[in-house]
């Protein structure tokens, strides 16, 4: 049976303890890794592998001793409670094998868990489950997790009193990262907020949320944004001494820059155009961009685009210049750009 992806959470988060199992596939292995941990954490509970109610089997492993899989559905264990037999990174190769497994189950053996790779429409795995009556087949995709499934994870990891606005920040950082990387982002929340009974608030998302840049280079960049030309110098020397690489700083200002014009370009106005910056920008954060996309304008962001071109195409030249002492000067500029 061929499961669509509302009802492939709902079998997640509670699959048929009488089914015969599940075929789990899908490009990205940490999203097929983080799906298959859920089904089979509800499958046998918590303390499944640890009354060694779960077998492992590695596809490897299966193709030396086919006989295996048989072996890990059919045996009964010394304690109680569902078990499951699941086999990792399997593949058409392993058709004949899985196929015997599902024939010879019975009610009351291991369930099959099956974990793959990406499966085009003619794989022998894909048409065994789709066309079995009580094993289901489902396929994983690339596409950010829904609303449904985030609320999902939130209770999982405990956050239960989550605001419109921190929502909607989850939403985007869920776009942005990775499953794993958003996953672990909400177990991060979630310490963070541990004994606050507060609701969840976009503040709250914005010191957790991962950053691309030192909190240094950060400062740097909106004290230029802001036109505070005098405090230039002493973050340069900071971020000198914590040993950041001119031309990777000349990027991130590269980055800044684009965003503020992207969102003074929005005809929706800033607020619209940095809702749609990716990665997306958060909290305090987000609110200080707004302010710095409004001040500057779009036109007078472009000229500050062009010297951050310029200073670049320098910067990767076989010029022998001073290389910090470029960008120094170039951020200079633009903060007396920022004043006019």
């Amino acid at each position: 049976m061929k499961l669509n992806a509302r009802d492939a959470a709902a079998y997640f988060r509670k699959p048929d303890p009488q089914g015969t199992g599940a075929l789990i596939y899908g490009q990205d292995a940490m999203r097929v890794a983080l799906k298959r941990q859920e089904l089979i954490a509800n499958l046998v509970g918590p303390k499944g592998e640890e009354e060694m109610r779960l077998a492992r089997l590695p596809a490897a492993d299966l193709r030396r001793d086919p006989a295996a899989l048989i072996d890990a559905v059919t045996s009964q264990g010394f304690f109680p409670g569902p078990r499951v037999a699941f086999v990792e990174d399997a593949t058409d190769g392993l058709h004949d094998t899985i196929a015997t497994a599902l024939q010879e189950w019975r009610p009351g053996d291991a369930q099959i868990v099956v974990t793959a790779g990406q499966l085009n429409a003619r794989s022998k795995l894909r048409k065994l489950f789709e066309g079995h009556r009580s094993a289901v087949a489902v396929a994983l995709y690339d596409d950010p997790p829904g609303r449904d499934e985030i609320e999902a994870m939130l209770s999982q990891a405990g956050l239960k009193d989550v605001g419109r606005d921190a929502m909607a920040d989850l939403t985007a950082l869920a776009r942005a990262l990775g499953p794993g990387d958003f996953r672990q982002t909400l177990d991060k929340i979630a310490l963070y907020k541990m004994g606050d009974d507060t609701p969840l608030t976009p503040q709250d998302i914005a010191t957790q949320a991962p950053t691309s840049t030192e909190a240094a280079v950060d400062d740097l960049l909106n004290v230029v944004a802001e036109a505070r030309a005098q405090e230039i110098g002493p973050l340069m020397q900071r971020i000198e001494a914590q040993g950041v690489n001119p031309t990777t700083l000349c990027i991130n200002a590269l980055r800044h820059f684009r965003q503020l014009h992207q969102a003074a370009s929005d005809p929706g106005g800033a607020g619209s155009g940095i809702a749609r910056v990716r990665p997306p920008v958060f909290g305090p954060r987000r609110d200080r961009m707004v302010r710095q996309a409004q001040a500057w304008g779009a036109a007078k962001l472009e000229q500050g685009l062009g010297v951050l071109i310029d200073t670049d195409l320098t910067l990767r030249s076989t010029a022998r210049v001073p290389q910090m002492a470029l960008v120094e000067r170039a951020l200079i500029r633009l903060a007396m750009l920022g004043r006019t």
